[in-house]
């Protein structure tokens, strides 16, 4: 693999990583611009402008932007997260230049058509419709708002149909203005691509914009509480989040071999314990979210209404046991999960351009795939259960929704953890 940084005098970064013996790329612009880089009243406006991109720019109508790309066998997405905006495309090598035209073309020069704002408005809301019938979907939207309440952070994404169903042309076109500079910008690309090649096409197409500025976002702050949402379900959906480090704190990687150990797979302590040995549930996990200044350790679980409260409290127990006997063989089996994920999912070039651009959005550079392994193996059974310990005085919060009538609550919760 070689990977290569360049920036350009405005601000933009291109990074390019080769994947020897690779026919195929993925190239495409990661802007970072989120939820979280939105006022109250923008709320949802940067996942609404993701999918007006697709809509007709100067030069193309939507169906000549999906035309181009399938012409050529390839095919081109983007989507919203909390921190960037990301819009790419994977194609053959010999079509890399086409598709960084059409992705160039979809960011910078989108017409916001009135019509096109208006099918598009309509479009989000059937989504966010779909999400609020989707239990196991919108508890974490709605576990996240608790999590990190009343600031931009903890907003959702896809923001409530009440601002979605106002967007105009003018507040499309303000957050362009405000994020949508080269310094926010990242073209990243990896597998048979050449860097010289994409810095010269990046040169030709960005080179001439201007810096948006080093606008400052609020920073994160996790602060726990509750949403009990009452539906006649068949199961009451449960979701506890614990606060944990992002991605700057050196504590990253023992969060995350801790929840894989915790929740990770089906030879995981929650698994086997409530699933297996007592049937409590048929879902339930564990995972370790990381971003720019702020984490979470969150546990998920569907369960009967006649459950829920052994499941709550037998998840409680497990949670605080680890900090006393979290073993070497529990914590080897998640370093080796980890560190197989990693490296597998490493093999797509898809992920990789997308790796490239996050990590260089954090850190200013992209740590070598070595580096993240040998920090993963860094982390002992020692400091596994240390950072279990200090997990049970944790801001928590907790989600639940359904017939959730007797399901304990977030107080119950911190006592046992406490006790």
């Amino acid at each position: 693999m070689s990977l290569r940084l360049s920036t350009l005098p405005n601000g933009l970064r291109v990074v390019t990583e080769h994947m020897p013996g690779l026919l195929s790329a993925s190239v495409g612009v990661w802007v970072c611009a989120g939820g979280r880089h939105e006022k109250a009243e923008q709320n949802g406006v940067a996942h609404f402008l993701e999918h007006m991109a697709f809509k007709g720019t100067r030069k193309r109508n939507a169906r000549r932007i999906a035309e181009e790309i399938e012409d050529v066998g390839g095919y081109i997405n983007a989507y919203t997260s909390r921190e960037m905006t990301a819009y790419y495309a994977r194609v053959l090598t010999a079509d890399v230049g086409l598709a960084m035209d059409v992705i160039a073309d979809i960011v910078l020069n989108p017409v916001f058509n009135s019509k096109d704002i208006e099918v598009e408005r309509h479009v989000i809301l059937q989504e966010i419709g779909q999400a609020l019938d989707t239990p196991d979907d919108i508890i974490f939207d709605w576990l996240h708002e608790v999590s990190y309440p009343d600031q931009p952070f903890g907003r959702t994404i896809l923001g409530p149909e009440e601002r979605v169903a106002n967007f105009s042309r003018a507040d499309l076109k303000g957050f362009v203005r405000a994020h949508y500079g080269p310094d926010k910008m990242i073209v990243s690309a990896a597998g048979g691509v050449d860097h010289d090649q994409l810095v010269a096409l990046a040169t030709e197409i960005f080179g001439g914009l201007k810096p948006a500025g080093n606008g400052l976002i609020a920073p994160a702050a996790f602060s726990g509480g509750e949403r009990r949402e009452i539906k006649d379900l068949e199961q009451v959906h449960f979701a506890l989040n614990f606060e944990a480090p992002g991605y700057r704190d050196a504590d990253v990687y023992t969060a995350q071999v801790y929840a894989t150990a915790m929740g990770g797979g089906m030879s995981s302590r929650l698994f086997q314990k409530i699933r297996e040995e007592r049937g409590l549930c048929y879902s339930i996990f564990a995972q370790s979210g990381a971003y720019e200044d702020t984490g979470q350790i969150t546990v998920y679980a569907g369960t009967s209404i006649d459950e829920i409260a052994a499941l709550t409290e037998l998840s409680v127990v497990e949670i605080k046991r680890a900090a006393d006997d979290m073993t070497e063989a529990e914590v080897s089996r998640a370093r080796a999960q980890l560190k197989a994920g990693l490296v597998m999912g490493l093999e797509s070039p898809s992920n990789r351009a997308e790796r490239n651009a996050r990590l260089l959005s954090i850190w200013g550079r992209v740590p070598d795939v070595a580096e993240a392994v040998q920090k993963i193996d860094d982390v002992t059974a020692t400091g596994v259960r240390d950072y279990a310990a200090r997990l049970t005085s944790a801001q928590t919060a907790v989600a639940l929704y359904g017939p959730v009538g007797k399901a304990p609550g977030l107080e119950e919760i911190r006592q046992g953890l406490a006790a």
